[in-house]
């Protein structure tokens, strides 16, 4: 799977029945990032595209379920994270589901934005892992088919070592910066 790469202005679905809330979410969210906020599940399958990073999706909306919109959005490989904003609590059910946070409301300012910067740290750690993964690949292939003494010797070699020490230090940085913020959550 290629991970989306996020634009400079991250941009969020937001999927909210409830006006007062949407509104609020909105305008909290609309700060750093780009949100297109609907109130229907049909207009959550009509906003759904490629240039969504992230979506807020209710679980109970008045025309569909939540589930449902998920369900649209990974069937036709939208490649974004997904929360759940709901006053469902969670069940056993959400083990199955393909999201990749579950926030129960009432959502504080504070943890609607860590919520939306948590995803985004997701998105960072995966595009990092792949370019990390890659370079490992190609390390391993040139270990296996050359000696050690070329492997030495060759420059590329030991950049792409180098290389791929600062994405090993880049991936503990932002899994470091991703538990800071649930930490804060916690308090």
């Amino acid at each position: 799977m290629l991970i989306n790469v996020i634009s400079d202005t991250p941009r969020i679905l937001l999927v909210e029945d409830e006006d007062p809330l949407r509104e609020a979410y909105t305008r909290i969210l609309d700060q750093s990032y780009d949100v297109t906020a609907v109130a229907t599940g049909e207009a959550a399958i009509d906003a759904l595209s490629d240039e969504i990073d992230i979506a807020l999706l209710d679980r109970r909306l008045s025309d569909m379920r939540g589930d449902e919109v998920l369900h649209e959005l990974q069937a036709n490989n939208h490649d974004c994270y997904v929360a759940m904003v709901t006053a469902v609590d969670p069940e056993f059910d959400i083990i199955e589901m393909g999201i990749d946070d579950y926030l129960v409301k009432p959502l504080s300012t504070e943890g609607l934005e860590a919520a939306a910067e948590r995803l985004l740290s997701l998105a960072e750690y995966d595009s990092t892992y792949q370019k990390l993964s890659q370079k490992r690949v190609k390390r391993n292939i040139l270990a296996q088919e050359r000696s050690p003494a070329e492997l030495h010797k060759s420059d590329e070699f030991e950049r792409l070592q180098d290389e791929i020490s600062e994405l090993e230090d880049e991936l503990v940085d932002i899994a470091g910066e991703a538990d800071e913020v649930k930490r804060e959550l916690e308090l």
